[in-house]
């Protein structure tokens, strides 16, 4: 038997399993071969790619994470500027309240200085004509009644 043998068949055959020679040396170099072409060709450029595709991914993390801090720092600045808003609203709408308010009581007296003045004027209107009436009437109201009364009696009455 050869000393190269490593392996023999148990059933008495005389061939070997493996036979290490030179081919085995051969295949070695070939794959050391093959490993670096593969390695500079294939295995590096692919690490590249996805580092630089992680590097993305994180850059756009940091991106996203920042423009999420930039959009709630503009809500909290839009957030006071609605309630200073507001706030101004509320007082403008308070003052115009009291405007109302105040120019609804500056007409309601008015119009009622305006209804007492016209009131009075009606009274001593009608004062002034009861009066002319009553010096105009008093006179002739005892010459009607002895008139009156005398028609309803029938005869005259002194």
């Amino acid at each position: 038997m050869n000393p190269t043998v490593l392996v023999t068949v148990a059933a008495g055959d005389s061939h070997p399993l493996i036979d290490i020679d030179w081919t085995v040396a051969i295949q070695l170099a070939l794959f050391l071969i093959m490993f670096v072409v593969a390695n500079k060709l294939l295995f590096q450029p692919y690490l590249r790619l996805r580092e630089k595709r992680a590097e993305g991914i994180e850059g756009a993390k940091a991106e996203a994470e920042r423009m999420t801090a930039e959009a709630d720092a503009k809500l909290v600045e839009y957030e006071k500027q609605l309630a200073v808003a507001r706030t101004k609203a509320s007082e403008e709408s308070r003052k115009i309240r009291a405007e109302a308010a105040a120019y609804e009581r500056d007409t309601t007296a008015a119009a009622r200085a305006s209804a007492s003045a016209a009131m009075e004027e009606a009274q001593k209107t009608v004062r002034t004509q009861t009066e002319a009436a009553r010096k105009d009437l008093l006179p002739r109201a005892e010459a009607l009644g002895k008139q009156m009364a005398g028609r309803l009696l029938g005869r005259e009455v002194a």
